[in-house]
């Protein structure tokens, strides 16, 4: 991949903000594009890599987006949440590239007058990224060929490694 083409790549309209890196992620920087004097909650979700999906040993994920289209998905979710709960910012950034154990694929942050509506709509925010974003999984596993998964929609299939490939 040219250097030049790892982002971040970023939209911002009105009180919604969506972006997509190769970067480390920041929670005080995506919690600080949603603070406002008239929120009393901010909610912020992190998702981290585990180390084990189901009994499998996790060694990495892997992210990767079609990005002009994932972002427009994000904007239109963060928009549609805003909206729907009264919010007073919504913000979503998701990490692509490897992601080791431990480390944030995902943040997403809403500020809302009180928390009821905030916590509401952070959960929904996630599940509505996680079915329809996209950006794309795969799940490396340690002695074990890698696992790919398109949102929550879990069209999951097995990757062959170069050498298990057919001729």
């Amino acid at each position: 991949m040219d250097p030049q083409d790892r982002g971040p790549w970023e939209v911002s309209d009105g009180a919604c903000y969506v972006a997509l890196t190769y970067d480390v992620l920041d929670a005080t920087s995506i919690m600080n594009r949603v603070r406002s004097p008239q929120a009393g909650a901010i909610v912020l979700f992190s998702g981290t890599t585990r180390d084990t999906f189901g009994d499998k040993p996790v060694k990495e994920l892997q992210y990767s987006a079609y990005t002009p289209l994932a972002l427009r998905t994000m904007l239109s979710i963060s928009k549609s949440i805003l909206e729907r709960h009264g919010l007073k910012g919504v913000a979503m950034i998701h990490r692509l590239g490897t992601v080791p154990i431990g480390e944030e694929s995902i943040l997403i942050a809403v500020s809302s007058p009180h928390r009821q509506a905030a916590w509401r709509a952070g959960e929904e925010a996630l599940e509505e990224c996680k079915a329809k974003v996209e950006v794309w999984k795969r799940e490396e596993f340690h002695g074990e060929e890698g696992t790919a998964r398109l949102g929550s929609l879990l069209k999951s299939h097995r990757l062959l490694r170069r050498d298990q490939r057919p001729a």
